[in-house]
C-alpha cells in the first residue's frame, strides 16, 4: 500500500515493480482473516474471506473434474456476485486463464469473444445456462461448499497468463489483451491514489461498472479484494439515479468508481450524497463544470484516472496529494513512466501521442494470437495508447483519440463490430459508424448505411436494423442514429474514411444548434 505519510514526489521516487519471482492473484486477493468481510451482496449481506476461499475452492474442484488444466482458458459470464469473484480466483487457482465476458452480450458478441479465445468452458448462471454458447457452461450455485475448504494455488510467476480481456478496436473483431498475475499489482498505485489513500478503517468500494470490464474487475473488485476494503455487489439491471441511492442506502459504501455517464445522470436529477469519502471517475475527461457539481453534490472533489484494457490506472488524481488542474486528468501514477512523443517518437511539450514505458505491471504481455497488432502497438521501449495529450505543469491533458472507438455512456464500443454486423443484414450493401457527440452518453452510436439496389429506406427498415444489432452484439452499441446515403467517403483501398463521416455528424449538430 501506498504511504500516507510521503509526498507525490517522495511516492513517485520510491514505487518500483519490485515483483516477487512468484506471484498468484488468488493468493493476493485471499491473503485475509477468514472472518473479515470480502464482498457485501446486497440480497444476501455480507462474504466473509473464508466463505470466498470455500467458493473458490469448491469451484476450482468442479473446473478440474471437468478437465481444466494450467493455461486453459475460461470465460465468466455473470454480473456482480461472490461466485463471479470466486470463478476468477478458482481460474486462477488452477494457472487457467479466465476470460471476462458482459452479460449483455448478444450470440454474435459473445461467441466472437470466446471462439478467438478457445475458451474450454464458461462459468455463467442459471439464466445465462440456457443460451446458446460455443463451450460448456457450469452454473456455481448449486455446488456443495464446504465451510474452512482451502484454495489450492498453483505456482505462478507475474509474467505467467492469468486473465484474458477483450477490448474494443477499430478494424476487424474485438482483440483479447491478456494480462499476467502482474497486473493487479500494477492497479493498486492508482487505485489508492484515485481514492486518496484507498485502505482507510471504514472504507467500502462499490460500482456501477459490470465486473466483466477491466474498470470493474481490476478498478474495484480485485483492488478492493487485495487491499482487505469490503466490495459491495449489487445487480442492477440498469444504472438508474434511484437505483443507485438505493446502494447507498442499503450499503455501508465509502468509495465509489462512478463512469462519467453515470456521474451525469446523477447530476440531471439533482442527486446529492453526503456520505462518500471518495468518488473516482475514468473513461473520459470529466471537464470544469462537472468537477464543480462534484463538490457541491459529493462535498469532495472527484478523482480522474486515466488507462486502458492494455496497461490501465497509468495515471491519476488525488485531492490529497496535489490540488486538481482544470481540464487535466491528473499526474502519473507511481510506478509508471508516461511521455507525450511526436512524430518521430520523440518525448515533447507540445501536443502528441500518449505513450507508457515498458515494464510496468499493469501493461499486457501480448495481443491474443495477434502479433501483428502487438508489433504496431510498440516502438522501442513505448507502448502507444492512440491517444492524443499534452503536459501542463506536469499534469497529463487528455486531447482526443486517434482511433474511431466510440465511447458511449461508459462503454468503449468498437465500430467495426457493429459495421460486421450490419454488413449481414438483407438490406444493407455497405455502412460505416461513427460516434456523434451527445450531451447525455458523451457519444451515440451513428450508421451511415448504403442499401443494397432495389432497397427503399422505410422507417421499419431503421427499426429492424437497430434490433438486427441487439440481437446479435450488446443493447448499449446498437445504432441510435441510422441515415441512408447513396455512398461512403473511401480511401483507394476501399476503408471508410470515418473522419469525414465524424466531421459530417458534428456539422449536422452545429446546424441545429
Amino acid at each position: 500500500m501506498l504511504d500516507r505519510t510521503e509526498s507525490y514526489d517522495e511516492m513517485r521516487a520510491r514505487v518500483r515493480w519490485d515483483l516477487p519471482e512468484r506471484l498468484n492473484m488468488a493468493q493476493q486477493c485471499l491473503a485475509h482473516p477468514a472472518d473479515q468481510i470480502a464482498i457485501y451482496e446486497l440480497e444476501n449481506g455480507p462474504v466473509t474471506y473464508g466463505d470466498l476461499e470455500a467458493k473458490s475452492a469448491s469451484l476450482a474442484r468442479a473446473m478440474r473434474a471437468s478437465g481444466i488444466k494450467r493455461g486453459d482458458r475460461v470465460g465468466v459470464l455473470r454480473s456482480q456476485d461472490a461466485w463471479t469473484a470466486a470463478a476468477h480466483l478458482a481460474i486462477w487457482s488452477i494457472g487457467a486463464i479466465s476470460v471476462p465476458l458482459f452479460t449483455l452480450f448478444q450470440s454474435d458478441a459473445l461467441d466472437t469473444r470466446t471462439g478467438d479465445a478457445g475458451v474450454s468452458l464458461i462459468i455463467t448462471d442459471v439464466e445465462n445456462a440456457m443460451r446458446q454458447m460455443t463451450a460448456p457452461a457450469l452454473v456455481p450455485d448449486a455446488l456443495e461448499v464446504v465451510c474452512g475448504a482451502r484454495l489450492q494455488i498453483a505456482d505462478t510467476a507475474p509474467n505467467d497468463p492469468a486473465c484474458l480481456i477483450y477490448t474494443s478496436g477499430t478494424t476487424g473483431a474485438p482483440k483479447g489483451a491478456l494480462h499476467g498475475h502482474k497486473v493487479l499489482t500494477g492497479h493498486l498505485p492508482g487505485v489508492e491514489m484515485s481514492h486518496d489513500f484507498l485502505g482507510q478503517s471504514d472504507d467500502c468500494l462499490w460500482t456501477p461498472a459490470d465486473w466483466a470490464w477491466i474498470g470493474g474487475l481490476f478498478d474495484v473488485l480485485m483492488p478492493g479484494l487485495a487491499l482487505g476494503v469490503p466490495v459491495v455487489a449489487a445487480r442492477l439491471k440498469k444504472f438508474t439515479p434511484e437505483a443507485c441511492c438505493d446502494v447507498l442506502r442499503r450499503a455501508p459504501v465509502r468509495n465509489v468508481f462512478f463512469p462519467p455517464t453515470a456521474l451525469r445522470m446523477l447530476k440531471a436529477a439533482n442527486v446529492e450524497i453526503t456520505s462518500l469519502r471518495s468518488v473516482a471517475s475514468g473513461g473520459e475527461p470529466l471537464g470544469v463544470e462537472m468537477l464543480e457539481w462534484g463538490r457541491q453534490a459529493f462535498g469532495l472533489t472527484i478523482n480522474e484516472f486515466y488507462g486502458q484494457t492494455e496497461c490501465n490506472m497509468i495515471a491519476s488524481s488525488s485531492s490529497v496529494l496535489f490540488a486538481p488542474l482544470p481540464n487535466c486528468i491528473g499526474k502519473p501514477a507511481a510506478g509508471f513512466e508516461i511521455a507525450i512523443l511526436d512524430a518521430q517518437g520523440q518525448p515533447s511539450l507540445e501536443e502528441g501521442d500518449i505513450a507508457i514505458q515498458k515494464g510496468a505491471a499493469s501493461m499486457m504481455l501480448e495481443y491474443w494470437q495477434r502479433p501483428e497488432a502487438m508489433r504496431e502497438k510498440f516502438t522501442g521501449d513505448w507502448m502507444f495508447t492512440g491517444d492524443r495529450g499534452i503536459w501542463e505543469q506536469g499534469y497529463l491533458r487528455f486531447v482526443g483519440r486517434e482511433d474511431d472507438v466510440i465511447t458511449s455512456s461508459g462503454y468503449r464500443i468498437g465500430p467495426a463490430e457493429i459495421e460486421d454486423c450490419l454488413l449481414a443484414h438483407d438490406a444493407v450493401a455497405t455502412v460505416g459508424v461513427i460516434g456523434k457527440p451527445d450531451p447525455l452518453r458523451t457519444e451515440i452510436v451513428k450508421a451511415y448505411v448504403v442499401l443494397k439496389s432495389g432497397i427503399s429506406p422505410i422507417n421499419d427498415l431503421v427499426i429492424n436494423l437497430q434490433a438486427f444489432v441487439k440481437d446479435r452484439l450488446a443493447s448499449y452499441s446498437y445504432p441510435r442514429e441510422i441515415e441512408f446515403v447513396d455512398y461512403l467517403p473511401m480511401t483507394v483501398t476501399g476503408k471508410v474514411i470515418r473522419k469525414e463521416l465524424k466531421a459530417r455528424a458534428c456539422a449536422e449538430l452545429e446546424g441545429h444548434s
